[in-house]
């Protein structure tokens, strides 16, 4: 039986319940599948364990700015959905999380977008401490961060406060991206890149809620230019969107 044709929704699991499903995702299996190959490849190939654990440093350095930049400018850009051949990866990897936030079929990335990208961040520097060797280990700290990236994720969806006084810190202010400001704190486990770039929001108590938190700013206007992604969502009328706007979608009582 295939669990994940469940309708999981995190706001209605507790951690017994997220562990299990997140293990037995796909995409999971498949970054831990990789991950250990790619560390079994690096140490048939290494010279030796220094230029190995440069290699997986220099990852876990770079790591939270390279997920800011993609966060902020890609996830949050508003070019993919302008052109009819990327709206649909636009509004898989990021329109239909901030939606419906709690909706765990939706919160992993696509294998396709997700893999690439995580070996374009790490393999490279991985190249250049240590050739193959160290191009195999940065990759496979890549795929082992961002599965710590996606339970933390995950985890601050839940419905249920963590017992960590860090993990709580990282629930609340990943939530108030979620619920108040989509243009603040872009981090999901490190707020440092937020601090430097001057969006990082300790407390929204007295700041506006942003109108585009839902939608990132796919509405009205938008949608009359740009309909794929509206036609592509099946509890969007594209003319109710452009005359009245997109608000959140609400998940099934099921």
């Amino acid at each position: 039986m295939n669990i994940w044709k469940q309708n999981y929704r995190l706001d209605r699991m507790n951690m017994q319940d997220l562990t299990v499903a997140f293990f037995m995702h796909f995409s999971i299996q498949v970054y831990l599948a990789i991950a250990f190959i790619m560390a079994l490849i690096s140490i048939q190939m290494a010279n030796g364990i220094i230029p190995v654990l440069l290699s997986i440093l220099s990852v876990l350095v770079i790591y939270p700015f390279a997920w800011y930049l993609i966060h902020r400018f890609i996830l949050h850009g508003r070019f993919l959905y302008k052109f009819k051949s990327t709206a649909k990866i636009w509004k898989r990897i990021h329109f239909d999380h901030h939606r419906d936030p709690h909706d765990l079929h939706v919160l992993f990335g696509a294998l396709h977008t997700t893999l690439p990208t995580i070996a374009l961040v790490s393999a490279p520097v991985g190249y250049l401490i240590s050739s193959i060797s160290g191009a195999c280990a940065a990759f496979a700290a890549g795929l082992i961060v961002t599965c710590f990236y996606e339970f933390c994720h995950c985890v601050q969806h839940l419905g249920t406060a963590p017992k960590s006084k860090i993990l709580k810190r990282m629930k609340r202010l990943h939530l108030q991206h979620h619920f108040h400001d989509e243009k603040a704190n872009y981090g999901i486990t490190n707020f440092g890149p937020d601090k430097l770039f001057g969006t990082y929001v300790e407390s929204p108590i007295n700041l506006p809620q942003s109108p585009t938190v839902f939608n990132l700013g796919y509405t009205g206007l938008e949608v009359k230019k740009y309909p794929w992604v509206a036609q592509l969502t099946n509890d969007i009328d594209p003319h109710d969107a452009i005359k009245n706007g997109i608000v959140r979608r609400k998940p099934s009582k099921a």
